[in-house]
């Protein structure tokens, strides 16, 4: 049975990294992967949504709402943006982290309260993080990508953990790969 994930995000928030990170790691376990990466005004910190599906046999990486097993968000508002892709039986796990858009930034709205307060109420399994200060405490707050990507990793029996190191191994240039896989540890950890 083929399994979908979506990780949603803010251009320059490494979404496309952890991507590259799963899609490694679900082909060193010898799943059939497709990858479809979505941009909106990324460069400019609109939104960015990845989809990822694996399975034995894998047509397409088109997610259709209330197909996705996980959504990995990398924010809050983009957790609230695309929590209707999630199954019912899905996890979401959100960063508790705030980007605000831009018009938030030009003061034309507010940034929303009691986000995840409110997608617990849909009654989704929400994992909540706060993965900033884990990544700092890595080594860089560029590094929030790896350890949602490690509390990912955790949820996911299908993928041991030394695959994971290995895709992150492949995927991160080695001047970062030790404050990664540190960074990884913490969100796996979790």
């Amino acid at each position: 049975m083929n399994k979908s994930i979506m990780i949603v995000g803010v251009g320059g928030q490494g979404t496309l990294l952890a991507s590259r990170i799963l899609g490694a790691a679900l082909l060193d376990c010898g799943y059939d992967v497709k990858v479809s990466e979505v941009h909106g005004m990324s460069q400019r910190g609109g939104s960015v949504v990845t989809y990822v599906r694996y399975g034995k046999n894998v047509a397409s990486p088109i997610i259709e709402k209330g197909e996705a097993d996980i959504v990995l968000a990398f924010e809050q508002l983009e957790a609230a943006r695309w929590i209707e892709y999630l199954k019912p039986d899905g996890k979401l796990i959100v960063n508790t982290q705030q980007i605000d858009p831009m018009p938030v930034v030009m003061g034309v709205a507010e940034y929303p309260e009691g986000i995840i307060a409110s997608l617990r109420a849909a009654s989704a399994d929400v994992e909540e993080i706060d993965a900033l200060p884990m990544a700092v405490e890595a080594g860089t707050a560029k590094a929030v990508n790896v350890v949602l990507i490690g509390a990912m990793a955790k949820n996911m029996q299908s993928v041991s953990k030394e695959k994971w190191i290995e895709a992150l191994k492949a995927s991160v240039p080695s001047k970062f790969l030790e404050l990664n896989l540190k960074a990884f540890e913490m969100g796996y950890n979790i």
